[in-house]
């Protein structure tokens, strides 16, 4: 798949830019940070964690693709929006690597050790400060 593939299935598509929404996005996905922060790391929180940062960055990821007006309704596009939209390869190579982290706990139960999983938020981290810079 790629970007124009997307369009074409209507898994994202053009729109107006909706300051209310994106304004929302962000504020969502910092809520979830926030989350995420307050959890302690352990065996049981791990995964937690790991899904809420996620969520997190998929938002800011939803708030930087309506900024350059489109809206995106498939994790995979985001990653065909960074590197075909934004010239972002490096940034959507490390985005669909975490997506993919991210769906095999969430979908198929896989368990993260807690070395894991700081290595994982600390990507996570790290990304979510790169998207936060493309929205400025």
């Amino acid at each position: 798949m790629d970007w124009n593939e997307c369009l074409k299935k209507r898994i994202a598509k053009e729109v107006i830019e909706d300051e209310e929404l994106i304004n929302s996005l962000l504020k969502t996905s910092k809520n979830k940070l926030d989350s995420e922060r307050k959890l302690e790391l352990n065996e049981i929180t791990s995964a937690s964690k790991i899904s809420l940062l996620y969520d997190s960055l998929r938002e800011l990821l939803e708030a930087l693709s309506l900024k350059k007006r489109f809206k995106i309704y498939n994790h995979e596009c985001y990653t065909y929006f960074l590197k075909e939209i934004l010239n972002e390869t490096q940034i959507a190579e490390e985005f669909d690597d975490l997506r993919k982290i991210r769906n095999i706990i969430n979908y198929y139960g896989k368990e993260i050790s807690i070395q894991e999983a700081k290595d994982v938020l600390e990507r996570m981290n790290s990304l979510r400060d790169k998207i936060l810079g493309l929205l400025k």
